[in-house]
């Protein structure tokens, strides 16, 4: 078998698969299978540990393991022999990724990606996992053929330690799903989860710096209730993002996070969902009053961006760009950043004596540079608008990094090394873009463009919005079963928990947003959407017993090893706390209460959870926030325009024509009850005010 390998290039299983992230390990001389019946069974039938390797298309870490450990021929040939090797897209199957990082959090203390870990056959209970495993001992770490070797003894002569092990764990992860359902939630709960949360975005960071959306957004969303002022710390939050080197300030878009806790030098892969949360945030802080112009800039720049890089043709919105990119077609393997940072000789060369001079006003640059190799990754140094020659030496950065291009013409993608190596690049060659759809990913991007288009009243923003949305229900729907991916015009995996939830809050986001713009019969036909899909969310994964979503459906073959019905957050607020703020706006724009009873059953589901765990759920929060304060405003078409710009939570507007009294402007109304028609704005904003923090 090495010397198969040896002699001439082989592919294996993944070479056939759609997911760039499998095909990325296709030339391992690992004899790698997707996640199938056929290579559970397999397993069984050889009596062969499952080695479960979980990653995304653009980890960095992922991609140096797959050049190191998975390709080298020693550990293959020991990795065949001995383990039945399975490969998943975490992109693909969060599902079964959240299951296995939790054990593997379990029993590291930590986790991350690539997820690498052991599970029995027949069963598929992990008994042994990791992160990262270089191909020899090194960062405090084993060796991975000695890892393989040590699991492989284990299996074979501890049969008594392993089965020990795997109850452990078993329980460990079945504890884990059983909720313990409060009877009423206590009225005290929503003032202490936002300030522990605002607590979180406000910790000074001693790491990584990582944007914390769902945190950043509960503490916006609460600061009405805060008596010291913890719109501070949410304002510094947008300028930590605008201003820092997380953001890629010559061609927008936002990296993932930044490895220093002064938001300077990022880890520099670009994901859809990043960009589209942190968009909504940096619109809701201007509606709140904060009219920073770094903040619009960013978000102009994100949309530029986005239509040039990370937009199909068809109306979606691509996955990620990788971090890495390659110098030179000659290059064997792609480097971090380079597509990105600038040395000394890129600034003297291409920019005036007068532009380098305005340039470090602005940003930090130091000769030595703040990045490996003498790299520079731009940091701005203050708020407030960029002055023109500043303006002029980012468009000369960008023309070095593309080429003569305008910043509005798309930009094709490089689906793969290869592409990225071969294709005649008119600048730099750029990083690997997924172009995958992804339902949950594409939701969290039309909310932000929805809630910038408002905002900023940009037109463009919500027809780019419209786009994906519509793409969504006319290709996602096959014999009424909804899928969460696209390939390339073709559906595949069954939708998930944050699928429906996210894409439902897009479409009731795409209500509100063209109810601003004066277009109320496309805003209906939004909201009748978004109530089909909540019926079919209901149907599929509502927990009937208890309440509350479960993240995936039931499979006939069992293959979950349990059934999630996930709380916490991450980088993406959680599936049910999104869909609980769903249930409430959908109870006061459709007149059905049937859906808030839903909300109040799923949140005294995750009662115990989030007294015990505040800090893990702000999204439970966010959503307990829309419970207790719900306001429905009820207003002409010239007034909604201009309510929509104003941050009120939790609100939402609803059109009224004839049934307002001749001399009011709207009505403010909580639940079943409504206040006196409001005869003026003032009026009208004192009680919506007191609405929302009765």
């Amino acid at each position: 078998m090495i010397a198969r390998f040896l002699n001439t290039k082989m592919t294996n299983r993944l070479a056939s698969a759609q997911s760039l992230y499998l095909r990325k390990h296709a030339e391992n001389p690992i004899d790698w299978w997707p996640w199938c019946e056929d290579a559970l069974t397999q397993a069984c039938q050889e009596n062969k540990p499952i080695f479960l390797s979980v990653g995304y298309s653009s980890c960095h870490w992922c991609t140096v393991m797959e050049g190191e450990a998975f390709s080298d021929l020693e550990i293959a040939a020991y990795m065949n022999a001995n383990f039945l090797p399975i490969k998943v897209d975490r992109e693909e199957r969060p599902d079964i990724d959240s299951i296995y990082m939790q054990a593997v959090q379990a029993m590291t203390g930590q986790g991350g990606w690539p997820m690498n870990v052991f599970l029995t056959p027949g069963d598929r209970v992990p008994f042994y996992g990791g992160t990262y495993f270089p191909i020899e001992p090194r960062y405090g770490r084993p060796g991975f053929l000695q890892v393989l070797q040590a699991i492989r003894g284990f299996y074979d002569t501890e049969k008594e330690k392993l089965d020990t092990q795997k109850q452990k764990l078993f329980g460990y992860l079945r504890s884990t799903t059983e909720l313990a359902p409060v009877s009423k939630i206590d009225p005290e709960l929503l003032r202490q989860g936002i300030e522990q949360n605002t607590a979180v975005v406000g910790r000074s960071s001693y790491g990584p710096s990582f944007p914390m959306i769902p945190y950043a957004a509960i503490a916006l969303q609460g600061s009405r209730l805060q008596s010291d002022a913890p719109s501070e710390v949410c304002e510094q939050r947008g300028l930590d993002l605008a201003l820092g080197g997380i953001y890629d300030h010559v061609a927008g878009g936002f990296h993932r996070y930044t490895v220093d806790p002064q938001w300077t030098v990022p880890h520099f892969e670009k994901m859809l969902y990043d960009n589209g949360q942190i968009m909504e945030y940096l619109a809701n802080l201007w509606s709140a009053g904060i009219h920073e112009p770094a903040f619009e800039r960013a978000v102009s720049g994100t949309v530029s961006w986005l239509q040039r890089e990370m937009s199909a043709p068809e109306g979606y919105f691509y996955a990620a760009q990788d971090a890495d990119s390659f110098i030179s077609a000659d290059d064997a393997e792609p480097e971090e950043g380079r597509f990105y940072c600038w040395t000394a000789d890129d600034l003297e060369q291409h920019l005036t004596p007068d532009q380098q001079r305005a340039l470090a006003e602005c940003f930090y640059l130091k000769p030595e540079g703040n990045f490996e190799a003498g790299l520079t990754v731009l940091q701005r140094r203050t708020p407030g608008p960029l002055p023109e020659p500043v303006e002029t030496a980012c468009a000369k950065l960008f023309t070095l990094r593309y080429g003569d291009l305008d910043p509005e013409t798309p930009f094709p993608p490089a689906r793969n090394n290869q592409a990225a190596k071969t294709h005649p690049w008119p600048g730099r060659i750029p990083p690997v873009t997924d172009t995958k759809m992804i339902v949950a990913w594409n939701s969290l991007m039309i909310s932000g463009l929805a809630r910038a288009a408002t905002v900023w009243e940009n037109t463009h923003y919500l027809a780019l919005a419209r786009q994906a949305a519509d793409f969504i229900l006319s290709h996602q729907w096959h014999q009424d079963q909804f899928y969460r991916l696209n390939y390339d015009g073709q559906a595949v995996v069954l939708a998930q928990s944050e699928d429906y939830a996210l894409f439902i809050k897009a479409l009731l986001d795409l209500h509100q947003a063209s109810l601003s713009d004066g277009d109320p019969e496309t805003a209906q036909r939004w909201l009748q959407s978004a109530s089909q899909v909540q019926a079919e969310f209901d149907h599929q994964l509502w927990a009937i017993a208890d309440g509350g979503y479960y993240n995936a459906t039931s499979t006939p073959e069992g293959e979950l090893l349990i059934r999630e019905r996930s709380w916490l957050d991450n980088a993406t607020p959680s599936a049910n706390g999104v869909a609980i703020t769903n249930l409430v706006r959908l109870a006061l724009l459709c007149e059905d209460l049937t859906y808030l009873e839903r909300g109040q059953q799923a949140l005294e589901t995750f009662g115990q959870a989030m007294q015990s765990s505040p800090t893990a759920c702000p999204s439970l929060f966010a959503a307990l926030d829309w419970f207790q304060h719900h306001t429905l405003i009820r207003t002409s078409v010239d007034h909604i325009r201009a309510w929509g710009r104003e941050f009120y939570w939790p609100t939402v507007v609803m059109q009224v024509s004839n049934d307002l009294p001749t001399d009011a402007i709207g009505l403010v109304c909580q639940g079943l009850a409504c206040q006196e028609p409001a005869g003026d704005i003032t009026q009208l904003q004192q009680q919506v005010q007191g609405s929302q923090s009765r």
